[in-house]
């Protein structure tokens, strides 16, 4: 069994490699919640930065969502641990009455806003946070429950952008790491942490998913292999996308202007794979709609309609049905995808 497989500690080698990427990086910002995870992110990119001549300026940062009386306290050892590493600290706070429902999803939310405003205020481009090769199999299984397609089997990247915030990339150093690696590293330091009761919660799904690893791993489908799975899903959604791209600027060639319509010539789109067809349309509702991302269910559910209505035939063919607040029709020898109009008693879109 390899030092990778066995939860041995981290070599100063493999510490480097995580954040060989980021060393021209100004400031970053780590995300660090006092849990076994976000503390191991915090000792490692202190001995990573320690140990160069020149690098990043790091900031630690947590955030208090207020939900738990035990964040305070957990929120001030990390700023005694940070300051020892040598390191700024700062405590954010989400402040305000809390919702009833989906509270994991608006806190998540809240989460990150506050963490893109830590970046800007510092002059960080990046955060850190420390998603772990578990996370990311837990995440693969919560996608296949929900039945995910290309795109979402891929789960987390190494890096992204902050959700709801374009202009901060949000990167995972650990996320081919396993968890026990990162336990093993602290205990080795003599590093304490935090346990956040919320993990142990069999009303999570993301815990009682958990808790059958054990079972998977011993029918081969272990942390390791869903994280290969998620990899291999990545590199296929890249390709597929690079096909949609291209289909774009052959069938529809020009800028694609938000909320403008945008029209395709029915022999190159029949042409297409129906996957790249399929994700063609998406864009193009996307683009010309008004309500935001395209649920897949959805979408299908309206190809399963469209691509039949697209055969050749000598027969005047006529299709029109909305999505997303988009209209797509199809007219003689074309298909074009515009902004739906304004529902009868309800207040008309803007104008592009």
């Amino acid at each position: 069994m390899s030092a990778a497989d066995s939860g041995a500690p981290l070599t100063a080698a493999e510490v480097s490699s995580l954040f060989a990427d980021l060393v021209d990086c100004p400031v970053l910002v780590l995300a660090i919640s006092g849990g076994p995870d976000s503390t191991a992110l915090l000792v490692l990119a202190a001995r990573w930065r320690k140990a160069r001549r020149r690098g990043p300026k790091l900031v630690a940062v947590t955030v208090d969502h207020g939900l738990r009386p035990q964040a305070r306290r957990e929120a001030a050892d990390v700023k005694r641990l940070a300051r020892t590493l040598g390191l700024a600290h700062h405590t954010l706070r989400w402040n305000g009455k809390k919702p009833a429902a989906g509270l994991q999803a608006k806190a998540r939310a809240a989460r990150y806003g506050l963490l893109a405003d830590a970046a800007r205020k510092a002059g960080a481009h990046h955060v850190l946070t420390a998603h772990t090769r578990d996370d990311q199999a837990e995440t693969v299984l919560i996608r296949l429950t929900r039945g995910s397609g290309i795109g979402g089997l891929a789960a987390m990247a190494r890096m992204s952008p902050v959700p709801g915030a374009a202009d901060v990339s949000l990167v995972r150093p650990l996320l081919e790491v396993p968890k026990a690696r990162l336990v093993a590293t602290l205990r080795k330091a003599g590093v304490a942490y935090a346990e956040d009761p919320s993990n142990h919660d069999p009303t999570f799904t993301r815990v009682r998913l958990r808790a059958a690893m054990p079972d998977l791993e011993r029918e081969g489908l272990g942390a390791a292999r869903l994280a290969l799975l998620a990899r291999r899903a990545r590199r296929a959604e890249a390709a597929l996308e690079a096909a949609v791209d291209s289909a774009a600027a052959a069938l529809a060639p020009g800028s694609w202007r938000e909320g403008h319509p945008i029209e395709f010539a029915l022999p190159g789109f029949r042409a297409l794979p129906e996957e790249v067809a399929l994700r063609l349309v998406g864009r193009a509702v996307r683009s010309a709609g008004n309500e935001g991302p395209v649920e897949l269910g959805k979408l299908e559910a309206l190809a399963a309609a469209l691509f039949p209505a697209l055969v050749p035939t000598r027969g005047s063919v006529r299709f029109r049905r909305t999505l997303a607040g988009a209209v797509v029709t199809r007219t003689g020898n074309r298909l074009l995808v515009e902004r739906a109009p304004a529902r009868r008693g309800g207040i008309a879109p803007k104008r592009p």
